[in-house]
């Protein structure tokens, strides 16, 4: 009785107070895993008002009071057995409340399951559409920068010699996009098809939690996928625009829009700006520091018992730095090569493959260079070179 209990005290106390001790010793009392505490937690606190998980909660209640019931009886026929009391009456009566209670139960759990079925089947549908509708954006803009490419060889015949040469690698390098993108995004998708078929089959609530779980890894996947290709589009089509940018600023606003991922709150971020404010293209800087500090995190080593990202700015030899370095896994002497090639990750499970490649664009992009000094299990340390803004 003290699993199902522990679990009716925690939903009691996580509807009138929200997360604390109680709840949480509740959970455990559940047989609930203390590792699983926060994303139970997380998922009831911010899905309790949607109307299926709602309902659910609400049958889940109903089920604790009829699990009350069944205490009170097996607290009474204690009593009367351990005074000697119970007669056959007695036990005949017991009997009866306890297969009412029991077949009460069954309905209750029915019902549970069937909600939690029905909740699985739209966020299916959900997660479809939205898929879909994203597949279909990132397409079109494919189809738009090759319309602009094609477009920009008619304009002048004195280059059409130039120009088809060019075609001729873009093409490749867009076929190159186009199939990996095409299979980067339906990865995703098939791993939620099957996650959501074994789900609707799935009675047990904590395995269904389980399976929301790898849903949420999945999807976080690819939404980092997609935020790549977004930058990738904007690196390749925005104009240079030079304007005074706040490297300290946009170091802030990474570590803060990068703190949800996994192990980042564990890390120890140190900075140090020598220069601050230099005149640059704000958007390229952006995704430049973004995708590095991202890669930091990403590739942090979880074995060492102090994670940090030591960050640097300064002036030297007539020209702006950027230093970034990690005690992570490091980069393997086999693999330095080839970290800014597009599609090449040494973990895609971590990343899309995109990301240093983008980086070094934007880098080009402003007439910078970017070199890396790593050794495996050690850490990693990229360097930015910035011309001033006359130099680009």
């Amino acid at each position: 009785m003290k699993v199902p209990q522990g679990d009716g005290i925690a939903r009691i106390t996580l509807l009138k107070a929200g997360d604390n001790e109680i709840a949480r010793k509740g959970l455990l009392t559940g047989r609930n895993h203390e590792e699983d505490l926060n994303d139970i937690i997380w998922l009831f606190d911010n899905f309790k008002e949607v109307s299926f998980l709602s309902k659910a909660i609400e049958e889940w209640g109903k089920g604790d009071k009829l699990i009350f019931k069944l205490f009170v009886i097996g607290e009474q026929i204690n009593a009367k057995i351990n005074r000697n009391l119970l007669t056959a009456e007695d036990q005949k009566k017991f009997l009866k409340e306890i297969s009412s209670i029991s077949d009460s139960l069954t309905i209750n759990e029915r019902n549970f399951s069937n909600l939690l079925g029905e909740g699985t089947r739209k966020i299916k549908d959900l997660l479809i559409f939205t898929n879909v509708f994203f597949v279909l954006v990132i397409i079109c803009s494919v189809c738009l920068y090759y319309s602009i490419m094609v477009k920009r060889l008619l304009i002048s015949k004195k280059e059409t010699e130039a120009k088809n040469e060019n075609l001729i690698i873009v093409n490749r390098e867009l076929d190159r996009f186009v199939y990996s993108a095409s299979h980067d995004l339906r990865s995703p998708i098939t791993s939620l098809k099957g996650l959501i078929e074994i789900t609707t089959l799935e009675d047990d609530v904590t395995q269904i939690r389980n399976y929301l779980q790898m849903m949420q890894h999945s999807l976080a996947r690819q939404d980092q996928f997609i935020s790549d290709i977004i930058d990738y589009s904007k690196n390749k089509r925005k104009e240079i625009i030079m304007e005074p940018v706040s490297l300290k600023e946009l170091f802030n606003e990474a570590i803060l829009q990068l703190m949800h991922i996994e192990n980042a709150s564990r890390i120890k971020f140190t900075q140090e700006h020598l220069v601050d404010q230099i005149e640059s293209d704000g958007l390229r800087l952006k995704i430049i520091i973004n995708n590095l500090i991202s890669n930091a995190i990403k590739y942090s080593d979880t074995n060492k018992q102090e994670m940090f990202i030591s960050i640097k700015t300064y002036f030297s030899d007539g020209l702006n730095k950027i230093e970034v370095t990690d005690n992570g896994i490091g980069i393997n002497d086999k693999d330095k090569e080839n970290i800014f090639e597009m599609y090449f990750g040494t973990n895609k499970n971590k990343g899309s493959g995109l990301g240093l490649y983008i980086v070094k664009e934007a880098v080009e992009n402003i007439k910078g260079n970017i070199s890396v000094i790593s050794e495996s299990t050690v850490g990693s340390k990229f360097i930015v070179t910035i011309p001033p803004s006359h130099a680009i």
